[in-house]
């Protein structure tokens, strides 16, 4: 008896949980995959200033892999993502291990690069607008220096205003890979590093061919969310450079809000957000992948 009435009462918990997430989940269905859903279709569809369903077939993809704007926009993001992913990892890791390993001023260096996290994209890139224009940052101040032939005008050449917003990038994520690659570092048995003096293997060593490889994954993640922000990059792209000088520095994500409110053509936009969502789903799969082959190993 006291059993049926402990599994009527588990019965009306697990109900209740189910009742009380029902909401959410049925808001996040129709909110967020019901909009992916939207704008897959109306990538199909003629659709410009207003929706129109009206089926296209992969008219809007042909229109929009014909854009010169849209291939700089998509290879940018590959260069962007490189230096960016890149530049992340090399910082973040070795600022990990600084303060892992004790270094003077660890609490300043821990300051210095988690303090970005807290900022948005935004605060970033006008801050690192600022910073790097010709006029009134960098080349302004040295210059006033009286070192007359500094030049450092980056914000302002097509070629290399690409560059500024892998600057402001690193600059901001660097400490998120810190702070996950320390919290890594801090689960390692002690006992590896005791067999590594023993053996008297140099720390430099340790941490390249034992301690980095025990991390893969760890790194693995880091590499994810940096990717995810390397795809949906907008704020950044708005605040310091507006895709500028002329459309040197569009990511897709601009592109896609460009011609979605500018543009009004809901279509094209709909087509642009649509190849994003496979790029990110493509670097999940990889992910996946990456971890399956590595638990198969022996």
């Amino acid at each position: 008896m006291a059993v049926g009435r402990a599994g009527k009462r588990k019965w009306s918990a697990g109900c209740t949980a189910v009742l009380t997430l029902m909401p959410t989940v049925v808001i996040c269905l129709i909110a967020y995959y019901g909009s992916i859903g939207w704008t897959i279709g109306m990538s199909f569809t003629t659709s410009g200033i207003l929706p129109k369903y009206e089926f296209a077939g992969f008219d809007q993809y042909i229109r929009l892999w014909s854009e010169p704007r849209w291939h700089t926009a998509f290879a940018n993001m590959f260069i962007f993502g490189a230096l960016y992913v890149g530049g992340c990892l090399v910082f973040g890791v070795a600022l990990a291990i600084a303060v892992d390993q004790g270094v003077r001023g660890r609490n300043f260096l821990q300051s210095l690069f988690l303090y970005p996290i807290a900022l948005s994209f935004i605060v970033t890139g006008l801050a690192w607008q600022w910073f790097l224009n010709p006029t009134v940052g960098l080349q302004a101040f040295v210059r006033s220096l009286g070192f007359e032939g500094f030049v450092f005008d980056w914000l302002s050449s097509p070629e290399k205003a690409i560059f500024t917003l892998v600057i402001a990038g690193v600059w901001q994520s660097s400490g998120l890979v810190m702070a996950i690659v320390y919290a890594g570092l801090g689960s390692i048995d002690s006992e590896i590093w005791r067999a590594g003096r023993v053996d008297g293997i140099p720390k430099v060593r340790m941490y390249r061919r034992v301690i980095l490889p025990m991390l893969t994954p760890v790194l693995l993640v880091c590499v994810v969310l940096l990717a995810m922000n390397v795809v949906k990059s907008y704020d950044l792209v708005v605040a310091m450079t507006g895709g500028g000088p002329g459309f040197s520095t569009d990511l897709p994500a601009k592109f896609v809000v460009d011609n979605l409110f500018q543009r009004a053509n809901i279509g094209l936009a709909s087509a642009g957000a649509t190849v994003m969502l496979l790029a990110v789903l493509v670097i999940l799969l990889l992910s996946a992948c990456i971890q399956r082959i590595r638990k198969a190993r022996p």
